[in-house]
């Protein structure tokens, strides 16, 4: 008969090792629960039956490409834009004329058509308002050869309101519409800019709205984000939502790009931000939020 091999108790090293794994999986196990916690809690989010007040208003905006100021679009075009306008609820168009220049210049050969297209629509269309749409990847650069919009240069941000007063004086535009991105959460260069450009096109009986990020769905998100090394994320605090939109007349949270895999947790998402954009945005400025109408179909994006 066999003898039973000697008992051994596990050595310190060992005991170490599997004590490490057991924490670990206890940290992965929590985490998970979090996770699957989260998304249940937005997938009820997209639940029920919408009420009969969540119809358009009569605020809608639309953002339009740049081929309907460089002289892509005809006046055929135009017509049937103004046909399709007619009676949705849009009220406000955000044009794109840019892109800026990373000095903060705005090129008028980039929008040649503009006043065309902006005097037909008040022609065809008079209660909807047309904005020059203005953006640019933000980030440092060098003052000389600068390769993004450095918001971090007094000049840079003096030539920014410059460019938004020179699309509302020089052609017929209603107002402007910032789309600078990213702007980290905090960042005290943007709600300056802002500022200074609103009263500019305030004083011209112009109206200044912005693109914003979206608001952390859960608290400490940001917080937690820098401890992790993270420099800027997608989302803002509510707080610095509130200060960015107390800066402007009209703010659109881009509630897109959401990493959400599936319709549920996409409408859950957008419902969650649009409580929490209702809840940090001042009586005084207008909301909208900003919903995907293009074509990409990536992780962080699938077409509808």
């Amino acid at each position: 008969m066999p003898r039973s091999p000697a008992y051994r108790r596990p050595g310190p090293a060992r005991r170490a090792l599997v004590a490490g794994f057991s924490v670990l999986a206890s940290l992965l196990a929590a985490v998970l629960i979090v996770v699957l916690g989260g998304l249940t809690a937005l997938r009820l989010e997209y639940t029920g039956t919408p009420a009969d007040s969540a119809r358009s208003r009569g605020n809608d905006a639309l953002w339009l490409g740049h081929a309907w100021v460089d002289g892509r679009k005809s006046d055929a075009d135009i017509a049937g834009l103004v046909t399709r306008l007619r009676g949705s609820g849009v009220r406000d168009l955000y044009v794109h004329i840019g892109p800026l220049e990373h000095d903060g210049t705005l090129s008028a050969a980039r929008y040649p058509t503009a006043e065309t297209l902006i005097r037909s629509l008040h022609r065809a269309l008079p209660r909807v308002r047309v904005q020059a749409w203005l953006g640019d990847v933000v980030g440092k650069s060098s003052p000389t050869k600068p390769t993004k919009l450095d918001l971090s240069s007094p000049a840079t941000r003096e030539r920014l309101t410059a460019s938004a007063l020179q699309a509302v004086t020089e052609t017929p535009f209603d107002g402007v519409h910032f789309d600078l991105e990213p702007i980290a959460d905090g960042n005290r260069d943007y709600p300056d800019v802002l500022a200074r450009t609103r009263a500019a096109l305030n004083a011209r009986g112009a109206v200044l709205s912005v693109a914003a990020h979206q608001i952390e769905p859960a608290d400490k998100l940001v917080e937690f984000a820098r401890l992790g090394g993270a420099e800027r994320t997608k989302w803002w605090t509510p707080a610095y939502f509130t200060e960015i939109a107390s800066r402007v007349d009209q703010v659109a949270v881009m509630a897109y790009d959401t990493w959400m895999p599936t319709r549920g947790l996409f409408g859950g998402y957008v419902t969650r931000q649009t409580e929490l954009a209702l809840a940090n945005t001042p009586s005084t400025t207008d909301l909208l939020i900003g919903l995907p109408f293009f074509h990409d179909d990536t992780i962080g994006h699938h077409e509808s």
